[in-house]
């Protein structure tokens, strides 16, 4: 049965489940994810030490390049950064929840959606541009790697849209012939768009190989707590606010 609610109780739907799966999201990323990146600025700080810069005018001091924020700033910085994009990420999903409604309704739609942004936001682009900690990376490429990030985003929706697209295509035909087409047209579309888009690899050869693959897990864990999170919350307040199908007291009314 397709959501019927105004956009308004949806848009607040959605902010609310979006700052809760921030908030655990960040908790994940406090404690999974923060130790591979002090390891990361461990490594980058050894590997500057070895090096040291030459030539630096007199009077330079190192203390001059530390960041503004110190690094438990940053480490509980995250809870209003992820906080904050959980909003944003949950009025997305409550606007296209009432956009979408028509093709589909009850508690689980919202967690459809919001698992379809996670796919398209999220694990496209990871799977052609991974995550990298502090230490891997050339910052003149920062712009570059930037816009090929937002491409390969562009990329997900448009195969999340094609793969919709194709299931309701095969409309008339059996449920599975149905999934078959969609995912054919996700795999066709993103495929397409990982041989176009160009690769990046920055990683360098003394970096530890386990530190960057436990990096990267965590960074998806982050991510896969936010949306998934996000997609439950919401679809647990859809059915509270559905209310029970048989009300409390007439089920003691009955009994009794």
């Amino acid at each position: 049965m397709p959501l019927t609610e105004p956009l308004r109780t949806l848009l607040l739907r959605g902010l609310l489940a979006g700052v809760i799966a921030g908030l655990l999201a960040a908790t994940v990323g406090y404690f999974v994810g923060e130790p591979k990146v002090d390891a990361a600025i461990a490594i980058e700080e050894a590997a500057a030490a070895a090096h040291p810069h030459t030539g630096e005018p007199a009077g330079h001091s190192h203390d001059e390049d530390e960041a503004l924020v110190s690094r438990d700033g940053q480490k509980f910085g995250q809870f209003l950064a992820l906080g904050l994009a959980g909003a944003a990420f949950g009025v997305i999903v409550g606007a296209a929840v009432y956009l979408l409604r028509r093709f589909g309704g009850g508690p689980l739609f919202g967690l459809a959606v919001a698992l379809a942004g996670w796919l398209a936001v999220v694990l496209v682009p990871f799977f052609k541009y991974p995550a990298n900690p502090p230490a891997v990376g050339d910052p003149e490429t920062i712009d570059d790697r930037t816009w090929l990030w937002v491409a390969a985003v562009l990329l997900g929706l448009v195969a999340v849209a094609a793969a919709a697209y194709g299931y309701r295509l095969l409309a008339d035909q059996l449920h599975s012939v149905r999934l078959i087409g969609g995912v054919a047209a996700f795999v066709v579309v993103v495929t397409l768009g990982y041989v176009l888009l160009p690769g990046v690899d920055e990683v360098g050869a003394d970096f530890p190989a386990s530190l960057l693959w436990e990096f990267r897990v965590s960074s998806l864990a982050v991510s896969g707590t936010l949306w998934v999170a996000l997609g439950l919350l919401f679809a647990a307040l859809t059915e509270f606010a559905a209310g029970p199908r048989t009300p409390v007291r007439e089920e003691v009314a009955t009994a009794a």
